[in-house]
């Protein structure tokens, strides 16, 4: 399962730092390229309702594996050069195949690890981020490798992204045969019934919210840096930083779960992000130190986020059920977040105005936490 967390951000999370050196190969902007961030978010969302099923009618088991297939597929493709098309349908083969698995895995940790949900949903989501760290940091000196007097490219960088698939691919299927072929589905009129909770539609905003954050900042980290005079190469290390002390913060999740402070703890974690965006306006220079709070917390929040699906369900199945819809409508929500910030960034010719956007969605999301983090559970009523 922590193999499977380690493969699910690197292919995401090394775009940013290499937009300047896509953009310059199709020829358009670093702001236009928002569009291409967006696409495994929108893929997230339309997936996501399908996960639940697949699983259902073939088993988690083989659901997963044939994800893992589709991941490894999507990462080859979206490398291949030649065609532009290459690397828009790659990227949309990725944002699948991870929708299927990021739906799965808090199903699982219900599952089998019912009694310890808060703490092994904080190391699963600790290899999301430390990952997504490392590719974000090693992406940029990959690309500029020297092979045969040309630097070796992005195309080749993005490949890299996937180098921890195949150990994925082999523990899982080691794995199967200690698993339930088939999963026992939630009733039906549970799964629709979910979409008629008002908890699970609150769950749904804070993981759009949070989600939303995360990808317009490990998207747009790298150019901003950039603008205020770092190189390529550090504004690389820059993002891996960041997602260290996302890293960091996914790990402290379980301590602030623990007793009354659990009740506040979903909307204390947002306005620690907003205030390093608060910072990042006012006083630019200490980017470093603003990219490590914005890290805590948004590391925290995904935290969180993963572990509402769990905490806020009676089983499994239910778990499963709020996860899909939960990762549905918060990606659709997620997916306009670079698509916005680069248009930002468009019109005004400054980073201002996105960053201002950033603040507003967090605001939002410490509201939806005061209320999320109540202790009630799904299709109770």
């Amino acid at each position: 399962m922590l193999l499977i967390a380690l493969n699910l951000r690197p292919t995401i999370t090394g775009v940013g730092p290499l937009l300047s050196q896509i953009s310059a190969t199709l020829g358009t902007t670093e702001a236009a390229l928002g569009a291409l961030a967006a696409v495994p978010l929108i893929a997230f969302a339309v997936i996501s309702p399908l996960a639940h099923g697949l699983s259902a009618r073939f088993g988690i088991p083989r659901t997963v594996l044939w994800s893992l297939l589709l991941l490894g597929a999507g990462t080859v493709v979206r490398s291949l050069p030649g065609l532009v098309a290459n690397l828009w349908v790659g990227t949309a083969l990725i944002g699948a195949s991870i929708a299927i698995v990021n739906v799965l895995m808090p199903a699982v940790i219900k599952r089998d690890f019912a009694d310890r949900v808060p703490v092994m949903t904080a190391v699963f989501t600790a290899c999301l981020s430390g990952m997504g760290a490392v590719a974000s940091g090693i992406v940029v000196p990959i690309s500029l490798i020297p092979v045969g007097g040309e630097a070796l490219g992005w195309q080749a960088a993005l490949l890299w992204t996937g180098a921890l698939l195949p150990f994925a691919v082999v523990a899982w299927m080691l794995s199967m045969r200690r698993q339930p072929r088939h999963e026992k589905p939630a009733q039906r009129t549970a799964a629709v019934g979910i979409w008629r909770d008002g908890l699970a539609w609150q769950v749904l905003l804070y993981m759009g919210l949070q989600s939303m954050t995360f990808y317009m900042l490990v998207t747009w980290f790298a150019p901003i840096a950039q603008s205020l005079g770092r190189s390529e190469v550090v504004a690389g290390i820059d993002v891996m930083v960041y997602q260290l002390f996302c890293f960091g913060g996914s790990l402290v999740v379980p301590l602030l779960l623990r007793g009354r402070f659990g009740r506040y703890a979903a909307a204390c974690i947002p306005a620690l992000t907003l205030l390093g965006i608060l910072g990042l306006i006012v006083v630019p220079d200490l980017f470093t130190v603003w990219a490590i709070v914005c890290g805590i917390g948004c590391g925290a929040a995904l935290g969180m986020s993963l572990s509402l699906f769990s905490l806020r369900a009676r089983t499994h199945q239910a778990a499963s059920a709020l996860s899909g819809m939960a990762q549905s409508g918060g990606y659709l929500i997620a997916a306009a977040g670079p698509i916005l910030f680069g248009s930002l960034v468009t019109l005004s010719g400054g980073w201002l105005a996105s960053l201002i956007l950033v603040a507003f969605v967090l605001t939002g999301q410490l509201a939806v936490g005061l209320f999320v983090g109540r202790d009630r559970h799904v299709l109770d009523s």
